[in-house]
């Protein structure tokens, strides 16, 4: 269930052009210098650290927390090592930095930690968060937690000789909280990420995307700043996921010339952990073919790669259009690039013969299965694949594909076996795919299946070679595949395509046979023909022709296809070879058979016979049967030039200009930048001290200065203002001023608060105490003049009549309570900090039951009202037709330690319900004031949904820890389950009493969906499913007979008639809703990001107005209170003659038990 499953979350990482990145000097200041205390050294060590203040992660509260050498913070003792190390998720919680097997124990790298609660530091978070999340008010945290791995090496890495093993990472989390939210703010210095590889755990891996995406961590950010990377971790009293930040594109002075990033907005998900990336063991000398392990990601962040057409140009301007491993050459027309030896390729893609080469992507697209009436979609699904190039084996798997489709893929092993092709075994006189065309291309495939004539169309384009040599791919499928049964077996026998070579053009076409094994034993042989056109751009400019095959042969065998449905993978692997259409005898020099023993980085050389060697590739060295990466880094330092950083990769290197310097144009010398400083936030600023004046930044290094409230002056030079000068006080008051304020107090014989003194009458007994303790506080020579209390001493307060005010509160300790006449504290009133109790004047009402509306708040006066709840209370909103009297809204009810989600109004008897999960419970009170009801308090978790039915006087919740639907009298009595199958985050319920019909939504992040039914359960169907992310908010609207709803994942509002036709959207790109209501031509909704209500006019399909209460939090439920019930035919009339439960239906009604019977109910149908 949900409070325990939580999701794995994968953080989402655009790929990025630019070099520069955040300096370890842009992190918060570190050592013993700074106050920090030291990790013992070693590996794996753990030391608990008792929090000053409570840390919020996901739904719980912790004091106590755990810092660990591996790189992670958890808020439960760690396990050993090897119990998390390559077996995440973790069974603790974690927050993981900088996952892997590190260690400090040689006394160079170190792990320091401290609290601060410095105003600073806490000035400093508040910029980060502010910045992450732009839209977030009130963001002032109290307390922080600094945690700096510094210079920390990977455990038990042998050396090999590069200097690898003595490469050190260095990288920080802080985590501010604040009363009601924790946050994480990570930070990775480019300078402080020297390797990306550590042991983290007993398996064999390599490293594909997990290597990407930890160099990105220091280029890329969602908080604006690069390698700057900020959450919401955790919130109080509800928590609903972990929250990213919003800013993924660098601000001005961040970015650079060459390189842009794309605005990513991940949908929050619920995890158990958070894990930027899961480092990759390092390679030994030897890389042995692996199947690609997958990263699941969940956006997809398009790459920008510099795809170009051959022109009229010459070398002199185009060299850099070449690939970095090929020479241009100048032609009449044009010039033409091409591969230098040792490299294959078309010019403008070129990779060194021999070595293994991967292929990363993404795939998208709606595919039907068997008969089935509706598609399952494919959003961003990750392709990744590896190919052996020295004897033609591919390695091909997808990611994120269900159980409903994955099992009928796997025919399809060409749907990324086109790599095989590229990369195949080349026999001799015969060249591959790259060989001919490159990297980029486009291919379409149209795939028939017989004998059922399922028809599928495959569309890729090929994006060329990235940064990271990784050819680049995005996929779209379309169409229907015949159904393979879950839990069977495929296998594909081996075939031969035939490839014919034009200009710009390559077409093949094949028939394929397979074999399913069912899961009852069975076995059944089917067959699918194949037929795809391949489109390129070559160069016109060649005047040497080049002699290519005009028809060859791919032949594929070994063919192995899985479907993992635990990991949700679809995995192909296959054999390449390339040569002549016709028969003859077979090669047996191992080169072409691909049995040769040569390292997976060398080129296979044939001889005469079936003699050959092995040559290593390109940016390797060794015999050929082992080969070992050249550090070129190493063996040549100056290669990269001045200002620059060199990057070892496997079979080459990566220049980085350094920190202050960038790429000139010719993309090779670095030159410096003038790069903005926020001399705010550096205090290098000229400002008067902080104290007096504050410093406000303006963009590219400026800012200004400008005097506190009670100061004057230019911003650099602030001087007091002398309030007493100006008379603020009252003449019978006297007037003390200070640095900033000033402060009033009446003099002997009058009371006051010094702005307004009256003479004093006889004192009461409140008044008496309060001055007897202001005076005996008082230290040193007494005067009248100065009764100021003690800072703890608790001084009660008096109304202006001096009795005791009914609420006391000790401002020092932070905590308030409730009192008699007699100023006696009343038992268990007593409230922490941040918390007034409701406490009522006993002379004037009877103690109360339950919470009841303040004493100083009025019923609800005549008229329309917006209703709507926040932690801890109800407010209201009176409406002047259409429009929010803003002016008006006050608190309704004061729910102290409470939280109410969802709200109902009953027409009739003029009642608000609520749920609350604090109790749990539902509730009633009316609004002309009085006493709440406690209707149902038992067998209730998380009631988060509440509907009424002012006919039948009947109503109905939804619980979306127990997974269901329930109905009940309006008192709370005969309750029944109506549906609790089918049902995973069920949230909104409304009623249509004209009807007998409820709406209702479930948010399930894998299925979302809205149903409809009877209100006695009968005849339920799902009314939508498609193109919906979180549907938080349901509304129906009687009058235009509308369905609409809120939808939190899509950002959008929509409506529709309640048969499921004619759907429309409102509004879109809105920011979190919670609730809606509809009231005429307008729509109210709920936002949880904005904490505010929103008016939404459906005629012309804009936002009108906003509400924004006095005190911002979340807002939850929203209902309208309408003077007059809708008319409709009562069939529960006299409640149908039923004996227990009348619950209407459409032209009817049932007469129905409740679950708890006492064998006098009768249940038909009417």
């Amino acid at each position: 269930n949900k409070s325990s499953g939580h999701r794995r979350w994968a953080t989402i990482f655009a790929i990025a052009l630019s070099v520069n990145g955040l300096s370890k000097r842009d992190m918060f200041d570190y050592g013993e210098q700074a106050g920090d205390q030291l990790l013992e050294q070693g590996t794996d060590q753990t030391q608990q650290l008792i929090l000053n203040q409570s840390m919020f992660f996901f739904d719980g509260t912790y004091d106590t927390v755990y810092i660990n050498t591996n790189g992670f913070l958890s808020v439960e003792e760690p396990q050993v090592e090897s119990e998390y190390l390559g077996k995440m998720p973790a069974s603790f919680r974690m927050i993981a930095v900088f996952l892997g097997d590190l260690d400090n124990s040689d006394g160079v790298g170190k792990v320091y930690y401290r609290q601060d609660s410095r105003p600073s530091i806490l000035l400093r978070t508040t910029d980060h968060i502010n910045q992450a999340f732009p839209q977030d008010d009130e963001i002032k945290p109290t307390h922080a937690l600094i945690i700096t791995w510094e210079n920390v090496a990977a455990h038990g890495v042998p050396g090999r000789g590069d200097g690898l093993d003595r490469k050190r990472n260095t990288f920080q989390l802080v985590v501010a909280s604040m009363a009601s939210a924790s946050y994480a703010i990570l930070f990775y210095p480019r300078e402080g990420l020297q390797y990306i590889s550590t042991s983290p755990g007993p398996y064999y891996r390599i490293a594909t995307d997990n290597e990407t995406s930890i160099r990105q961590l220091s280029e890329e950010t969602n908080s604006g700043r690069r390698g700057v990377w900020v959450y919401e971790i955790g919130t109080s009293p509800i928590f609903y996921s972990i929250t990213p930040g919003q800013v993924t594109n660098l601000s001005p002075e961040e970015g650079m010339a060459g390189g842009q990033m794309e605005s990513v907005y991940p949908e929050p998900v619920q995890p158990s952990y958070l894990e930027p990336v899961q480092p990759a063991q390092p390679q030994p000398p030897r890389y042995e073919p692996q199947t690609p392990q997958v990263v699941v990601v969940d956006e997809d962040d398009d790459l920008d790669v510099d795809v170009f057409a051959y022109n009229s140009e010459t070398c002199a301007s185009n060299r850099q259009k070449c690939s970095s491993f090929a020479d241009c050459k100048d032609y009449t027309n044009g010039y033409c690039c091409q591969c230098r030896p040792g490299f294959y390729g078309n010019g403008k893609d070129c990779v060194a013969e021999g070595k293994p080469q991967r292929m990363n992507g993404k795939v998208n697209g709606r595919v039907f299965v068997g008969n089935t009436p509706s598609p399952l979609e494919l959003s961003n699904n990750d392709l990744h694949s590896y190919v052996v190039a020295n004897d033609g084996r591919a390695y091909v798997a997808i990611s994120t594909i269900p159980a409903g489709l994955g099992p009928s893929l796997q025919p399809l092993s060409s749907l990324g076996g086109v790599i095989g092709w590229a990369f195949a075994l080349e026999q001799p006189g015969y060249e591959n795919g790259f060989s001919i065309i490159g990297g980029v291309f486009s291919r379409q495939a149209e795939v028939t299946f017989l004998p059922g004539n399922e028809r599928l169309t495959i569309k890729q384009e090929f994006k060329g070679i990235d940064e990271h040599d990784h050819l680049v791919v995005s996929t779209e499928l379309e169409g229907r595949l015949p159904e393979v049964p879950r839990g069977s077996t495929v296998q594909i026998d081996p075939y031969k395509e035939i490839y014919q070579y034009g200009s710009n053009l390559i077409t093949s076409s094949s028939n394929r046979d397979y074999t399913v094994s069912l899961p009852d034993g069975s076995v059944q042989t089917k067959a699918y023909q194949w037929r795809q056109t391949i489109t390129y751009q070559s160069c016109p400019n060649d005047e040497e022709v080049r002699a290519v095959q005009s028809t060859q042969q791919l032949s594929v065998d070994q063919i192995f296809v899985m479907y993992d449905s635990g990991n949700q993978l679809i995995r192909y692997a296959m054999s390449n070879k390339i040569g002549s259409i016709h028969s003859g005898p077979p090669e047996q020099n191992p080169c072409f058979t691909g049995r040769h023993g040569c390292d997976t980085n060398a080129a296979c050389r044939p001889e005469e016979g079936i003699q050959f060697t092995c040559e290593c590739s390109t940016g390797f060295t060794g015999d050929g049967r082992q080969c070992y990466d050249i550090d070129e880094c190493r063996e040549m330092p100056e290669i990269c030039g001045s200002h620059a950083i060199c990057n070892n990769q496997p079979g080459t290197f990566r220049c980085e200009c350094m920190d202050g310097f960038q790429f000139a144009s010719d993309g090779k010398t670095c030159v410096e930048v003038d790069r903005p400083i926020d001399h705010c936030q550096r205090g290098t600023n000229n400002c008067d001290i902080p104290e007096r004046a504050r410093c406000s930044y303006t963009g590219a290094s400026a800012y200004i200065c400008s005097c506190l409230s009670g100061f004057v002056g230019d911003g650099y030079t602030c001087q007091d203002i002398d309030e007493c000068e100006q008379g603020r006080c009252h003449r019978d008051a006297v007037c003390y001023n200070s640095q900033g304020s000033f402060t009033c107090q009446c003099r002997p014989g009058f009371h006051g608060d010094g702005f307004q003194c009256t003479p004093e009458h006889e004192k009461t007994q409140c008044e008496r105490d309060r001055e007897s303790i202001q005076v005996s506080s008082n230290t040193g020579s007494f005067s009248f003049f100065h009764l100021r209390p003690a800072v703890s001493q608790y001084v009660p307060t008096c109304d202006q009549h001096g009795a005791y005010e009914p609420t006391q509160c000790h401002g020092s300790i932070g905590q308030c309570w409730c009192v008699d006449g007699n100023g006696q504290e009343i038992s268990n009133t007593r409230t922490g900090p941040g918390q007034r109790p409701l406490c009522i004047d006993r002379g004037v009402i009877p103690p109360p039951i339950g919470p009841t509306t303040r004493p100083d708040v009025s019923p609800v006066a005549p008229g329309t009202h917006l209703l709507f709840a926040q932690s801890g209370k109800i407010e209201q909103i009176p409406l002047d037709g259409y429009s929010m009297n803003k002016g008006e809204a006050k608190a309704l009810l004061h729910l102290p330690d409470r939280v109410a989600i969802a709200v109902a109004y009953d027409c009739v008897e003029k009642m608000v319900y609520w749920t609350d999960i604090t109790g749990p419970s539902i509730s009633k009170a009316s609004l002309e004031g009085g006493e709440t009801i406690s209707l149902v308090t038992t067998d209730l978790e998380s009631p988060e949904g509440l509907a009424i039915d002012h006919l039948a006087r009947l109503m109905f919740w939804t619980d979306s820890m127990k997974d269901r639907i329930e109905v009940a009298k309006l008192d709370g009595s005969q309750r029944r389950v109506l549906f609790d199958t089918d049902l995973v985050n069920p949230r909104p319920i409304v009623a249509d009493p004209s009807y007998g019909r409820l709406y209702w939504a479930d948010w399930n992040r894998d299925g979302p969906k809205i149903e409809m039914s009877n209100m006695d359960g009968t005849d339920r169907t799902v009314l939508v499913k498609d193109d919906l992310g979180l549907p938080n908010g349901l509304t129906y609207d009687t009058e235009s007979q509308q369905l609409c709803w809120a939808d939190a994942g899509t950002r959008k509002v929509q409506c529709m008639d309640p048969n499921g036709r004619n759907r429309r959207t409102i509004v879109e790109g809105i920011q979190y809703p919670f609730a809606i209501v509809s009231h005429g031509r307008n729509l109210y909704y709920t936002d949880w990001r904005r904490e505010a209500v929103v008016a939404v006019d459906r005629t012309t399909d804009r936002e009108t107005d906003e509400f924004l209460p006095q005190k911002r939090s979340r807002v939850y439920g929203i209902a309208t209170t309408p003077t007059q019930c809708p008319q409709a035919y009562n069939y529960c009339s006299n409640n149908g003659g039923c004996s227990h439960l009348c619950l209407p239906r459409r032209g009817g009604f049932t007469c129905r038990c409740p679950d708890v019977v006492d064998g006098s109910c009768v249940e038909r149908n009417l």
